[in-house]
């Protein structure tokens, strides 16, 4: 008996694998098409049922597609409207998982072909092109999902033989509507338990399949799978931004919702379910009798099968129909819910975008980096602000006030690389695909030459800091050529941003950068040479001309480091 649990934890645990690794394998081949597809998401509610329904059907996880859509929320990709749409989409696209469990692992015995799929996973494994490797890794899942479900089925006990287990079972089916609400407990707590509604799908579907317990169980245990995967997307906004938060409020809301109407309505849905399958040629199965003699791929066992699925589909189906309407209803209740604080307003020097750790695809979360990485740039070119100041300020008591606001945003541009980079480098490089990666080494350059032009500013203060300390000062004419650098410099800065902000599946013209660039570089010439020419002819103290081409160089020097990020962008 004691083997019999671990073979059938084990076989649990070969399902999820499985599952995991066809999602991961499908991810990585279909990431590009997720980003763009995400990139394209209108405010409309029906476009965002659409767009999660699709993708949740393609990945075969509806809390792997809830996650990333928090994480999108938290990194500013969707807006909090958008996010409840294609949360409901996903609810129903997950119900895909219950029909091919239902058709293919119980009517035909897909397990005997998984060891003849995994051979041709493997010699596809090894194939030079990445698209062929992701397409291996999803068929060797596949095979591993209905090998743990085979393994699952045998490992279950016969009843026939241990007719004692469903005496136990039994007696928690004799308390009417009581009875249903211990079964909606137990599929909340699997799902919470096992963090996949797949799992505790196929499980439900295994005893009901086998006679362990009747339909009305196994359909409330399906309505407590909804409460339970809930749970996911919860923790993974824990730490996010309110907008996160609240996006997986709502989906609570709106499982939590649709449960309690079909409470209320619980027996008329179950026979509405029950005619549709009569309709479709199968006995009613709230008409069977469930005990050790039902027959596993009998007529009676695929009925059950199918009213469960069917059931799982309208639903979700039903929910999303009803609810579609009151979405800027649930988006003002989860606002109101989850309040703004003032300063989560008001700082702006902070991360905002990947605060919640990785969305669940590592793919994906490429698109909250680089988010993050646009917001960096916007933070560095603030800065600049700073500088101007600096150079116009009067006393040493406003110059102090700037130069620490520069060495202050200095260590800003330190954290926020740092915490980039962790994030990027925390990323598992096996689930990224060949793009992805480039395009995480491509991150890397820019937060590093970012970081660099926060250097820049605090060296500026510094030679600033030189200048007054040995009692100099710059003409009007000096500063009013360094104005002319900073608006040219500004001018740079505002080229990088936009580059950083097309899309990385459009191509853009580099030139307006490198234009940029040359207008910086020739300006730093036409300076260094008007102000030699003014020391030859004494008109300007050497000590203050030195000060003065310092800055002046180290514009320069933050015009090559924005030409580099464009570049990096390509």
């Amino acid at each position: 008996m004691l083997l019999q649990v671990f073979t059938l934890l084990g076989a649990l645990g070969m399902f999820l694998y499985g599952m995991n690794l066809m999602s991961g394998g499908l991810q990585k081949a279909a990431g590009n098409r997720l980003r763009n597809l995400l990139a394209a998401m209108t405010s409309s509610p029906f476009k965002g049922v659409l767009t999660g329904l699709g993708i949740t059907t393609v990945i075969q996880s509806s809390s792997a597609t809830t996650v990333m859509v928090v994480g999108f929320v938290n990194a500013g990709l969707l807006t909090l409207m958008q996010a409840v749409g294609v949360i409901m989409g996903a609810n129903i696209g997950t119900t895909v998982t219950a029909w091919i469990i239902s058709i293919l692992g119980f009517k035909a015995d897909i397990s005997i072909l998984a060891v003849p799929m995994m051979a041709v996973g493997f010699v596809m494994s090894m194939a030079k092109k990445e698209k062929y490797r992701n397409i291996s890794e999803f068929i060797i899942g596949f095979a591993l999902l209905f090998l743990g479900l085979s393994l699952m089925k045998n490992s279950v006990p016969d009843l026939r033989e241990t007719p004692e287990v469903l005496q136990f079972i039994t007696q928690w089916t004799d308390y009417g509507f009581g009875s249903i609400l211990i079964f909606l407990l137990i599929g909340t707590i699997m799902t919470l338990v096992l963090q996949s509604s797949s799992a505790t799908m196929a499980l439900t579907l295994i005893m009901l399949s086998m006679g362990w317990i009747p339909f009305t169980a196994a359909a409330a245990m399906v309505l407590g799978e909804n409460i339970g995967t809930t749970i996911t997307a919860n923790i993974a906004a824990s730490v996010g931004s309110p907008n996160a938060r609240r996006a997986a409020l709502a989906h609570t809301f709106f499982n939590l919702f649709g449960v309690i109407w079909a409470l209320i309505l619980f027996t008329p849905f179950l026979m509405l379910i029950g005619k549709i399958i009569t309709w479709m040629g199968y006995p009613n199965p709230l008409e069977i009798v469930y005990s050790a003699g039902i027959e596993s791929g009998s007529t009676e066992s695929t009925a059950a099968l199918y009213g469960v699925s069917m059931l799982h589909t309208l639903f979700n189906t039903f929910n999303t129909c009803l609810l579609i309407w009151f979405t800027p209803l649930i988006v003002k209740a989860v606002t109101a819910l989850i309040k703004s604080k003032p300063e989560e307003k008001e700082d702006k020097v902070r991360l905002k975008y990947i605060n919640a750790g990785h969305i669940g695809t590592a793919e994906l979360a490429l698109g909250q980096a680089m988010k993050e990485i646009i917001h960096f740039a916007q933070i560095s070119r603030n800065g600049l602000g700073y500088i101007r100041s600096a150079v116009h300020a009067t006393s040493d008591e406003e110059f102090e006030i700037y130069r620490k606001k520069l060495v202050k945003y200095e260590e800003i541009a330190d954290r926020i690389e740092y915490e980039i980079g962790t994030f990027l480098n925390a990323l598992p490089q096996e689930e990224l695909s060949e793009a992805a990666r480039k395009s995480t080494k491509r991150m890397y350059k820019m937060i590093n030459e970012l970081e660099s032009l926060g250097d820049s500013g605090e060296a500026i203060s510094r030679i600033l800091s030189r200048r007054n300390v040995h009692g100099k000062r710059f003409t009007d004419k000096n500063v009013e050529k360094i104005d002319t650098m900073i608006n040219l410099i500004d001018k740079a800065y505002g080229v990088m941003i936009e580059n950083l902000s097309v899309s990385e599946f459009t191509d853009f013209d580099l030139r307006r950068a490198i234009d940029c660039e040359c207008e910086i570089n020739e300006m730093r010439n036409t300076l260094r040479e008007e102000e030699i020419l003014r020391i030859e002819q004494n008109e300007s103290s050497y000590q203050s001309s030195v000060y003065y081409l310092d800055i002046i160089s180290e514009f320069e020097r933050m015009g090559d480091f924005m030409i580099n990020i464009s570049e990096a962008r390509q």
